[in-house]
């Protein structure tokens, strides 16, 4: 499972004109799901990227996690973080799993954020999105459950 975590001050996704999901200050969460993935990787990312320490402190320091900082997070499903370019132009979507599975994961993962008390806003699975955002720092993280050592 991929996710890119991008820390903004203000974040929503538009699907036909209408805003299906917004944010204040937390993280937009792009999420990728492998033919591998299992539930393993949706327990890892749970508890990974609300952790994840990228809000300044008193200091200035990135030391505090979605958590200390109150935040939200936008999670949008996007296959194409599987997309493979090696020795071609249009990217290979294989490792991408199929919708289903996709879907079941991806909302597990949003599930248990939610059990954890954080406010979790979503696309629309399947449908094609415009994702509108202010990337705060810039401050951009991917991570891979698969890169976990």
């Amino acid at each position: 499972m991929r996710c890119v975590i991008q820390k903004v001050t203000e974040a929503s996704v538009t699907v036909n004109g209408e805003t299906v999901g917004a944010i204040g200050t937390g993280y937009m969460v792009l999420i990728g799901v492998s033919v591998d993935d299992t539930e393993a990787d949706v327990r890892y990312m749970a508890e990974k990227v609300p952790n994840l320490r990228i809000f300044e402190d008193e200091d200035g320091k990135l030391n505090r996690s979605l958590s200390d900082a109150g935040g939200e997070i936008l999670a949008v499903s996007q296959f194409t973080l599987y997309g493979d370019t090696r020795g071609q132009r249009r990217p290979g979507f294989t490792r991408a799993a199929r919708p289903e599975q996709a879907e079941a994961l991806y909302t597990m993962l949003v599930n248990a954020w939610r059990a954890k008390g954080i406010r979790v806003e979503t696309g629309r699975f399947r449908t094609d999105m415009q994702v509108h955002l202010v990337n705060d720092g810039p401050c951009t993280i991917l991570m891979d459950s698969e890169k976990t050592i």
